[in-house]
């Protein structure tokens, strides 16, 4: 029989705390070498923002499809109710950045000395009360909600009454409402306000595109390496098929928001728009055109057959390739404002404080898998996941 239980072991605590300390490493050495506190405010930043949405789309997942009365899911969503144990710690971090100077490292509209005709414009949103007031409603919607919906869900596991698979639901419907606005208005104020001079309307919902196939991807990496350990056992092929559809079509879509955005700014040709994708062209340009063919070229190519999308040995690389890609993604929304293309690098303090926030990740969901049984048996679709089975 397979083992219901998550046991995080000593090994595991080890491996991730020692790339913890690789991470801490990096940002010491960031210190000492004199990099600037641009560049490592702005790699703290952005580590932060994206292992927090990776919790943000770990219980959107689960939330989704308790909305939907999906069954197949059911054998997978332990990992993504761990997932989101890590949205506390991404907002305390991003917290501790901001206050400890962060804000006038990042956003040039918080020097307000020097505010030009077009911030002072934006002085009734961009203020930082109201940034902070933001940033407060947003973290405790989220960590409320997902604690609801966790702690539902294992009521629902010890007596499957279906009271509970309703409340489940209910919460699940205010969780992807609340996501879907404010993880748009979060990175308008978030990434969005450190180029403070440009919009985008449709900027929210590629970074939210970004988020949600990154996040589906980590689910498939973590499904992975707990099959490698011996649990899970009763995800297969089919699940596999289904998480590997996700990666395939939220690839494309991206890349169709990438396009779309990009298009309407080239084709307007106006100059407070293309300054935007001018520096990123001329001074990033080898990371601007990587981003696109390790976030769309390589995903289309190796997932486009039915065959491929079965296989664990090619949808899990493409999901670490997908991982990283989006890691670069950000990394050109994030530092050509933040740094500029002259201090702007990837090196030991990037790769490194990388490497510590993956294990810090790791450790949370690892506890967050630790705390409910991995198979969630009085699930009322439960069955139907076991013995799912897809044609397409």
């Amino acid at each position: 029989m397979e083992n219901n239980m998550f046991k995080l072991t000593k090994k595991l605590q080890t491996i991730g705390f020692a790339m913890v300390a690789i991470g801490l490493l990096a940002l010491a050495y960031g210190f000492i070498a004199g990099l600037g506190g641009d560049r490592i405010i702005a790699n703290l930043h952005l580590n932060g923002f994206y292992f927090m949405s990776l919790g943000l789309i770990g219980m959107f997942f689960v939330a989704v499809h308790a909305i939907a009365e999906s069954g197949w899911q059911v054998s997978m969503q332990r990992v993504g109710e761990a997932m989101s144990y890590f949205i506390p710690v991404g907002g305390i971090i991003m917290l501790l950045v901001f206050l400890f100077g962060g804000m006038h490292h990042l956003f040039e509209w918080t020097d307000e000395a020097h505010l030009d005709r077009i911030l002072l414009g934006k002085v009734a949103y961009l203020n930082q009360p109201f940034f902070y007031i933001r940033f407060a409603v947003f973290f405790a919607g989220w960590i409320l909600l997902a604690w609801m919906i966790r702690k539902t869900s294992r009521e629902l596991d010890i007596n499957g009454d279906k009271k509970y698979f309703n409340k489940l639901r209910k919460y699940s419907a205010f969780y992807v409402v609340f996501l879907a606005i404010t993880s748009v208005i979060s990175s308008w104020d978030w990434l969005m306000s450190i180029d403070a001079h440009w919009f985008s309307t449709l900027y929210g919902w590629y970074v939210f595109s970004s988020m949600l196939v990154t996040g589906f991807s980590v689910i498939v990496i973590f499904t992975f390496v707990l099959k490698k350990m011996g649990y899970m056992q009763h995800v297969n092929d089919e699940h596999i098929h289904d998480m590997a559809k996700y990666m395939f079509g939220l690839s494309i879509f991206w890349a169709y928001l990438w396009f779309s955005q990009y298009m309407l700014i080239w084709y307007a040709n106006i100059p407070e728009e293309t300054i935007y994708f001018y520096e990123r062209l001329k001074y990033f340009d080898t990371i601007f055109y990587m981003n696109l063919i390790v976030n769309f070229a390589i995903p289309f190519l190796l997932l486009m057959t039915r065959n491929s999308k079965r296989v664990f040995w090619v949808v899990v690389p493409v999901a670490v390739i997908i991982f990283i890609g989006h890691w670069i993604d950000l990394y050109q929304l994030i530092m050509p404002g933040a740094v500029g293309h002259e201090a702007a690098g990837i090196g030991f303090l990037e790769i490194g404080l990388t490497i510590g926030f993956i294990g810090l990740f790791m450790l949370v969901t690892f506890y967050g898998l630790s705390k409910a049984p991995l198979v969630p048996k009085n699930h009322p679709f439960y069955e139907e996941s076991l013995h799912y089975h897809t044609n397409y």
